[in-house]
């Protein structure tokens, strides 16, 4: 034997006193450098040169070969295996390999008649933070660590055909592919509404909304290549997303805050049935008579809001928002995460280095304690308001109110408890647990509005383009309700509004919360309207019933809004008589994305009128179109055409 062999040998008689901590951390660090190993570009290389000088001379001159990075990362895995092994088991068990069926899914051996067990197997190894990686890894990364650990690593093997089996081990963040998530997405709707017949329910009775959030989503999942869940087509948030030329109230005399207007069309997918468009715009205050505001930024700052289009994709878009504001507003900045705190006092909006500054602070971590952010954001809301100005908390997240909110019925019930004196708005952010029926609902519960957001230039529309509707309200409780002629009107279908259904009883009762409208809003709905006798109707008359009326009035029903002046307990009513009246282009393409909405909820309301019918009806009635929302939304018509013939 060579003198290379001897020191080899007597090297390995040589057994260091076992320690499990060593092990571990070795085993860990080995398998940190095994994965790094298999990304590098720089293949292995054998020396061509045989050597003469015995085994470990050759062995030396071989490694001499390899490249830098390969030959740290080769030569640490080898050397901190090898000492993990030696230091644990006895040299003659270094070559065993547990039989498969007696290995559990954790790592741990089961006893074996063919090999004595391990005296003290390691279940667990201590967590190995990369240098490199951000500190603590991230929340994400540390909550994904027990699945991290499945992966496979390197154990005592078969000595002839070089088995490896399954042992349990955390791999460094840096290198491990992140598992994905699974998706909690949650959307607030309900069924479409049905067909009513007038002689038998002759009133309708709904809230109104501007939320948009619906149309972002909808678009969000077309342009990532997939269809959008049916729960989330929200169709009176498609139709209020697009701008309208809609008349407003007139400046001289007209002291309402905002104007109805009606029109009537032909039904696109219905030749046996009208359309009836509902049109309200809101007055839009000149600047200087607009209140001073207290905004007050509520930011999720938990783990789940790292990725790109979430908390950065947030800070950009109230970057904006900042932009927008005047020397006497105020803004003051809550974030939570495992626990909520005040990042930025209220601060005069000229001092915009000071804002931004605590705004680039913020950065992703931790669970999502969502109840305790609300509270303390609607303290310093309170702290900040004065008489005749207006406070609003912005709360804007992913949605994923996993923390502190054991009881949504109750935060829901304390945001409708301040909504008099602070509203409530909702920015939401990133897919995979958007909780957008929890959204909706404070939003709806807190006096404010819920936007999606999905890009930069969706930030521009909401936080800018339309920030003073978003920020100033000018009618609270808005409703409306429509009482249909039996005698031009057999049987009628709202088109959206679901969530926002009241009781005909509640159109009078001023304690019944409904929607607001703010400055320059606009709001549509859409009914689908059938006459007596038409060949489109869908039920047929009672045996034993009233006879509806016939003759009598032209008109096709009677139009009642309720709304109160911000600050007003008392409700004020307005009425107008729903008659035929001319459509514009506005209310034909409003019903291009009534009819959009309803095939994407695959709705049995649209008989043969297919994409194709969708986009050249919204194409021939674009109209003005400065911003190119609408020609967007032709294409993802198109999307969802080419989407749903797979």
């Amino acid at each position: 034997m060579t003198d290379d062999f001897t020191d080899l040998a007597a090297a390995m008689r040589v057994i260091p006193p076992a320690d499990p901590a060593a092990k571990a951390v070795a085993i860990a660090l080995a398998m940190k450098n095994f994965d790094a190993l298999q990304g590098s570009g720089n293949t292995l290389r054998p020396n061509p040169e045989p050597s003469a000088k015995g085994f470990l001379t050759g062995a030396r001159n071989m490694l001499k070969s390899l490249t830098s990075r390969p030959i740290l990362a080769a030569t640490t895995s080898v050397a901190a295996l090898a000492f993990g092994l030696v230091l644990v088991l006895p040299l003659d068990d270094i070559f065993t390999v547990p039989d498969p069926e007696e290995l559990r899914l954790d790592g741990d051996f089961a006893a074996s008649p063919q090999a004595p067990a391990p005296a003290a197997p390691i279940t667990q190894v201590p967590e190995i933070v990369s240098d490199s990686a951000p500190e603590a890894n991230t929340t994400r990364q540390r909550a994904e660590a027990p699945a991290m650990a499945k992966r496979r690593a390197l154990v005592p093997g078969d000595a002839a055909t070089g088995a490896l089996a399954a042992a349990p081990v955390i791999s460094d963040p840096e290198f491990a592919p992140a598992l994905p998530e699974p998706n909690t997405e949650a959307f607030a709707n309900e069924d479409p509404n049905p067909v009513k017949v007038t002689a038998e329910t002759p009133v309708s009775t709904f809230s109104i909304d501007v939320d948009t959030a619906s149309y972002a989503v909808i678009r969000s999942s077309l342009t990532a290549g997939a269809l959008p869940d049916p729960a989330a087509v929200r169709i009176e948030e498609m139709v209020n997303y697009f701008p309208y030329s809609y008349p407003a109230p007139d400046t001289d005399g007209d002291t309402a805050p905002f104007r109805a207007s009606l029109s009537t069309l032909p039904t696109p997918w219905n030749s046996g049935t009208k359309l009836v468009q509902i049109a309200l715009q809101g007055r839009l205050p000149a600047l200087a008579d607009r209140p001073a505001l207290n905004l007050v930024f509520l930011i999720d700052t938990s783990g789940s809001m790292e990725d790109a289009n979430k908390l950065p994709l947030l800070k950009q878009s109230l970057r904006l928002l900042l932009g927008q504001l005047r020397p006497q507003d105020q803004v003051a900045i809550v974030a939570y995460a495992g626990s909520a705190g005040q990042v930025l006092p209220p601060t005069p909006a000229r001092e915009s280095a000071t804002i931004l500054t605590a705004l680039d602070n913020l950065a992703a971590g931790g669970a999502t304690a969502g109840a305790e952010g609300l509270t303390l954001a609607y303290q310093v809301a309170k702290s900040m308001a004065a008489p005749g100005e207006v406070s609003r908390i912005l709360l804007a997240t992913d949605g994923d109110f996993n923390v502190g909110v054991s009881d949504p019925d109750g935060l829901e019930a304390y945001v409708a408890k301040n909504r008099d004196t602070v509203f409530l708005s909702v920015l939401g952010f990133g897919r995979g647990n958007l909780d957008d029926a929890t959204m909706q609902a404070l939003a709806q519960n807190g006096n404010g509005t819920a936007a999606y957001i999905d890009t930069l230039a969706e930030a521009q529309k909401t936080l800018v383009d339309q920030l003073t509707g978003a920020l100033f309200p000018i009618a609270n409780d808005v409703k409306i309700q429509v009482e249909w002629n039996p005698a031009q009107v057999a049987e009628y279908r709202l088109i959206g509004y679901e969530t926002r259904a009241l009781a005909r009883e509640d159109f009078n009762n001023d304690r019944v919360d409904a929607g607001e409208i703010g400055a320059g809003h606009q709001v549509t709905a859409l009914y689908e309207i059938t006459a007596p006798g038409s060949p489109a109707l869908r039920n047929d008359p009672l045996r034993y019933g009233t006879a509806p009326a016939t003759g009598g009035s032209p008109e096709l029903g009677f139009l009642r809004l309720r709304y109160k002046a911000p600050g007003s307990d008392t409700s004020i009513l307005m009425e107008t008589p729903i008659t035929d009246a001319p459509a514009t282009d506005d209310a034909r393409f409003a019903a291009a994305i009534a009819g959009f909405g309803q095939l994407l909820q695959g709705s049995t309301y649209l008989n043969d009128w297919g994409w194709d019918d969708a986009i050249a009806l919204a194409t021939a009635n674009r109209g003005d179109d400065p911003f190119g929302y609408r020609i967007e939304a032709v294409t993802l018509m198109r999307l969802a055409e080419s989407l749903s013939a797979q």
